[in-house]
C-alpha cells in the first residue's frame, strides 16, 4: 500500500487545513494510507472520518530547537510507517520534513498556500523551503509567478492546482430553504431586503473599512434603502479592529445598514441568502475560495483586480455577455460602490442568468474532485503509481458533475 505523509501545523481552520483533509479523503478513496502529522486542532477528528490517521507531533512550533528535533521524529516516522512521499504545507515543519525526506530518500512535495511576505534576507531564506520540493504545488497562476520570481529554478517543478469547492456541500438544491430564512432572522434581515455579503475574518487586509466606506457612499445616495451589508467573520483576537469597524459604522450612521454578525457556520445558506458577495482584500490573495464558493451557489461576485482573484471569475470587463462577476481596482471605494449598485439593481432574471453561468464556470474549473485528482497525479509523477486513476474509478465525481449541470 502506498503511504503518504502530509504535514500541517494545526487543523483549526483555513485553506491549508481543509486541503489536508480533502487529500486524506482522496488518498483513502484511492486505497492509499493517509497520515497527517500535526499538533491537532478542532478539525483533527475529520481526518479519521475520511479514512486518514493523525500522528500528533509538535510541528506548529517555529523554535529552531523544535524544528531540529522534528527532523528525527519525522525520520523515525517515515521509516516505521513505510512512508513513500512527504507533503509539507507550511514553512516551519517543511524544513524538518525536507531534511527527513532527503535522509530517507523519499520524494518531497510542498504546497504554496500563501504568498509568504519577504522582508529581508532572513525571511527570504526561511520561505525558500517551500520552493525546494521535488514538486511545488501552486494554488493559482499568480502564486506560480510569485514562486518563479523568487526561484527561477523552480519553473519545471511547479504544478498549478486550483483549490476546489465541494459541490456536495455547496449545492443550491441541497440547502434547506428554512436554513436560509433562519440565517436571515439571526442577522435581523427583514423579508425582501437584499444582502451584500462580505465573508472574511476581521482583519485590515480583508478591506472591511473600504466596504463600509462604499456603503456610506451608497447610503448618501439613497441606494441602500432596501439592502443591508453583512460582515461575516470572527475577530480572532483583533478586538481593537472590530471596535474600529463598529466606530466607523456608527460614525456613518449605518447601524441598520451594515452589521457585524461574527463567524458563519452555514456558508452555503449564506451565499443563497446573498444578492451579491463582495471581496475587498487590500493585499494580493493567492486564490479566492469565497469567490468560488459564492459562484457555485449562483451568487454574483465583486472582487478586486489583485493577486489571483481575477482568475476565479469571468469578469464583465472580459465578457459582457457571459460574465459571472465584476472586477474593481483595489482600494477604489467609488468603483466598489458603483458595482454594488449595479448588482443590487439586477432583475431576478438577470441575476439568475449570471448565477447559472457562475455554477458552470466553477464546475469546469474549480471542483474538489479536480483538485484531489490533480494532487494525486503529482504524487504519481514522483512515485510511478496510479493513485489518480484509482481515485477517479472510486470517486462519485461523475454523479456530482451531472447534478451540478442539471441546476
Amino acid at each position: 500500500m502506498v503511504t503518504i505523509l502530509q504535514i500541517v501545523p494545526r487543523l483549526d481552520a483555513g485553506g491549508s487545513e481543509l486541503a489536508t483533509i480533502e487529500i486524506a479523503q482522496a488518498l483513502s478513496r484511492a486505497g492509499a494510507a493517509a497520515l497527517v502529522a500535526t499538533e491537532g486542532g478542532r478539525m483533527a477528528p475529520e481526518v479519521g472520518k475520511v479514512g486518514g490517521e493523525i500522528v500528533t507531533l509538535p510541528v506548529a512550533s517555529k523554535s529552531p530547537f523544535t524544528i531540529l528535533a522534528n527532523i528525527g521524529r519525522l525520520t523515525n516516522l517515515i521509516g516505521e510507517r513505510g512512508v513513500d512521499l512527504v507533503h509539507a504545507r507550511s514553512r516551519a515543519p517543511a524544513w524538518s520534513a525536507l531534511i527527513a525526506a532527503r535522509r530517507m530518500g523519499k520524494p518531497f512535495v510542498t504546497t504554496y498556500h500563501g504568498a509568504y511576505g519577504e522582508v529581508g534576507p532572513f525571511k527570504a531564506a526561511y520561505n525558500s523551503v517551500m520552493g525546494r520540493g521535488d514538486r511545488v504545488i501552486a494554488n493559482s497562476h499568480y502564486t506560480a509567478q510569485v514562486i518563479e520570481e523568487r526561484d527561477a529554478s523552480a519553473h519545471d517543478r511547479i504544478r498549478v492546482i486550483y483549490r476546489g469547492v465541494d459541490r456536495g456541500l455547496f449545492d443550491p438544491l441541497a440547502v434547506d430553504p428554512q436554513a436560509v430564512e433562519r440565517l436571515k432572522t439571526a442577522w435581523g434581515v427583514l423579508p425582501g431586503t437584499k444582502i451584500v455579503l462580505h465573508a472574511a475574518r476581521l482583519t485590515s487586509i480583508k478591506g472591511q473599512r473600504d466596504l463600509i466606506a462604499a456603503a456610506a457612499r451608497l447610503d448618501s445616495e439613497g441606494a441602500l434603502h432596501d439592502a443591508v451589508t453583512i460582515l461575516a467573520g470572527d475577530a480572532l483576537g483583533r478586538d481593537a479592529y472590530r471596535d474600529e469597524l463598529i466606530g466607523l459604522i456608527d460614525g456613518h450612521g449605518l447601524r441598520n445598514e451594515v452589521r457585524l454578525v461574527g463567524h458563519c457556520w452555514e456558508m452555503p445558506a449564506a451565499y443563497l441568502a446573498a444578492t451579491v458577495a463582495v471581496t475587498t482584500s487590500t493585499v494580493p490573495e493567492t486564490f479566492g475560495r469565497t469567490s468560488v464558493e459564492a459562484q457555485v451557489m449562483g451568487c454574483p461576485v465583486i472582487v478586486p483586480d489583485l493577486g489571483a482573484l481575477p482568475e476565479t471569475i469571468i469578469s464583465a470587463e472580459q465578457s459582457n455577455a457571459g460574465f459571472t462577476g465584476w472586477l474593481v481596482p483595489p482600494r477604489d471605494v467609488a468603483a466598489l460602490a458603483d458595482r454594488i449598485r449595479q448588482a443590487l439593481a439586477l432583475s431576478p432574471s438577470e441575476r439568475a442568468a449570471i448565477g447559472a453561468r457562475a455554477r458552470e464556470h466553477v464546475a469546469a474549473n474549480f471542483t474538489l474532485e479536480q483538485m484531489q485528482r490533480s494532487t494525486l497525479g503529482v504524487y504519481d509523477e514522483l512515485l510511478g503509481t496510479d493513485l489518480a486513476e484509482r481515485f477517479s474509478r472510486a470517486s462519485p465525481a461523475e454523479l456530482r458533475a451531472g447534478g451540478a449541470n442539471d441546476g
